[in-house]
């Protein structure tokens, strides 16, 4: 068996911390580790990867004794503090942010304030009730209470799920400053990329390290791969070049001891065994043919909750108002934004699941508009019992096909012994997997998608995101995985501060600018300089405002101008032919029509 970078390397300048022999693991018959080995180092910044069951959440609850081992040896080193985040602890419901971190980490206030500031937490921030704050601010509370404990190993399973960008990259920001090691498992490439130097994979239960980044040791992998069949290869040819001389003069007496001698030469020849490669999910969605033309238009939209009956007016019901947009067919767009601006309330009131607010509001889907919605946790409203085959068939459409719906579950690496699998033995990935695989078994030409790669591992997500990138229907989706969204997205909208714009340039643009303003501000409280005050923070913004509705204007003109080409051809169309029946003609130009009417008015309204 081929095996490679199996140990960690050794410098005599830096210290052991973690030390894992002989570790073996099984859950019922199915092996999850096996005689595995590793040495974690301190200053190790480590990418844990492997797919989803292979066994790196296991890995890191043996680590922090939550899971015993069957086999093998767990060892702290001294000196080690362990430091991660849990996920599920509960906000007192009267204590504000710094008494938290005060409370839960022994430390002075000014300690907790200087800490906090590291995520932004500051000024009336650190006075709030942290049960009231966001999911991403809670997070933000979380992991400042983790580094308050000084720890110099830390594990995070799964940082980046549900996290909005803003806290995204102050962890990232956090984590390349650290002085310490980490442990990271992530479903985002650019995230581990931008954080860990080497790389550990969980595989055919063993811990395989590697000492450079993800994106190398992917690389290496291959090029082991390739020599190894190129060996294979040549060691193939040369046993049947010897076995041609044995077959041809193993019954010659002058010959007979010089056939023996080919044939131990023969017994001495073996090919190099590698593990067998792992299955990739192979996402194939239906074609779609798009027509020019409008798929949704939006006008002076209000989302938010409304209240229960007899409650009446709920504060703070209203998320965001007064909401304007198109969206062409074919477009794919995510929605962008912190956690609590709105993102999934807008993706919701789109689907139909929440009722818009207000009067005025206006939702137009096209009328041949067919729409599939994946909910952030719709995989929670699995029945347990349900076997994978039995969902399948109760998702697929009444015409589908028997191949058709193992086709799709081959697709998300179901196999046949897998069909019989109820969903209470699934795990997260798994169950993700499913809902995908029953939503796109019908030919959907609007797909609507709340964080779909969540529980993915990258190379399932990264699959998907390449159908939908050739996808020929609409696409509308929040996802905070910046390899996703660099891979799909076309069109940009940006829930903020109680509505929705569209952004004009590419992505990569606006997390520049993002990280620019979080920069200026972070860096100033780790130099320990008076932070940018808030008058000089909002000039900034408004630079950046100001630039980006300068390029908004220059794109939106380019495609005005292309529309008003494509009006005027329809227009000599029926010039040219006054007596032809056209209805899809005469529909398309009703349509731009009214979407050069809309656009004309935003051009107006950043012009003022």
């Amino acid at each position: 068996m081929a095996k490679f970078c199996q140990l960690s390397y050794h410098w005599p300048h830096i210290r052991p911390l973690l030390e894992i022999t002989d570790l073996s693991k099984k859950y019922g018959n199915t092996v999850i580790f096996e005689d595995a080995n590793i040495v974690i180092n301190d200053e190790q910044k480590t990418a844990v990867i492997g797919r989803n069951g292979a066994g790196k959440s296991t890995l890191f609850k043996m680590i922090l004794a939550q899971e015993e081992l069957d086999a093998g040896q767990i060892k702290h080193l001294p000196g080690v503090r362990l430091g991660y985040v849990e996920q599920h602890a509960e906000f007192p419901p009267s204590e504000t942010v710094l008494d938290f971190l005060m409370r839960v980490s022994g430390k002075a206030d000014w300690e907790c304030a200087k800490m906090s500031g590291r995520f932004q937490l500051k000024r009336d921030l650190l006075t709030t009730i942290a049960a009231s704050l966001s999911g991403g601010y809670r997070m933000r509370v979380k992991l400042t209470a983790m580094l308050l404990a000084d720890p110099n190993l830390l594990l995070l399973d799964e940082p980046t799920n549900y996290l909005d960008l803003t806290t995204l990259l102050l962890l990232e920001h956090v984590l390349r400053t650290f002085r310490g090691s980490i442990l990271v498992i992530s479903h985002d490439r650019e995230f581990l990329k931008r954080t860990c130097t080497s790389t550990l994979e969980v595989a055919h239960g063993r811990l395989t390290f590697f000492p450079g980044e993800v994106e190398s040791y992917l690389a290496f992998k291959e090029e082991q791969a390739g020599y190894i069949q190129n060996t294979n290869k040549k060691i193939m040819a040369q046993k049947e070049h010897l076995q041609e001389f044995v077959d041809r003069f193993r019954y010659k007496a002058s010959k007979a001891k010089q056939a023996q001698s080919k044939l131990k030469a023969i017994a001495k020849l073996h090919t190099i065994s590698i593990d067998n490669k792992l299955a990739t999910a192979r996402i194939a969605l239906p074609p779609i043919i798009t027509k020019p033309g409008s798929i949704l238009r939006v006008e002076h939209l209000t989302i938010g909750y409304n209240p229960p009956p007899g409650m009446g007016e709920m504060e703070g019901a209203i998320i965001a108002s007064d909401i304007s947009f198109e969206i062409p067919r074919g477009d794919k767009v995510v929605i962008l934004g912190n956690n609590g601006q709105g993102k999934t309330t807008l993706l919701k009131t789109l689907a139909g699941e929440l009722p818009p607010l207000g009067e005025d509001s206006k939702i137009a889907w096209w009328h041949k508009a067919d729409i599939g919605y994946y909910a952030q946790h719709v995989e929670a409203a699995l029945r347990q019992s349900d076997r994978v085959d039995e969902y399948l068939r109760r998702c697929a459409p009444t015409d589908a096909k028997e191949e058709d719906v193992l086709r799709m579950a081959g697709n998300f690496l179901f196999r046949r012994d897998d069909l019989s699998k109820t969903v209470s033995v699934l795990s997260g990935g798994e169950k993700a997997r499913l809902c995908l695989a029953g939503i796109l078994l019908h030919a959907h030409n609007v797909l609507l998608l709340d964080e779909p790669t969540n529980h993915l591992d990258f190379e399932t997500s990264e699959a998907l995101a390449d159908a939908l990138g050739s996808y020929g229907g609409t696409v509308i989706f929040v996802s905070h995985s910046r390899t996703f969204v660099n891979t799909v997205a076309n069109r940009l909208l940006e829930v903020s501060n109680g509505t929705v714009r569209t952004y004009p340039d590419t992505y990569e643009d606006y997390v520049a600018s993002l990280e620019e303003v979080l920069t200026a501000d972070v860096d100033g409280v780790i130099g320990g300089v008076t932070a940018p005050n808030e008058n000089e923070l909002e000039r900034q913004r408004h630079r950046l405002e100001q630039k980006t509705k300068q390029r908004q204007i220059a794109q939106l003109e380019k495609l005005m101008n292309e529309q008003d080409k494509k009006k005027s051809e329809l227009l000599q169309f029926f010039f040219d032919n006054p007596t032809d029946y056209a209805p899809e003609k005469n529909r398309e130009l009703k349509e731009l029509t009214a979407l050069l009417l809309a656009e004309e008015e935003e051009w107006l309204r950043l012009n003022s």
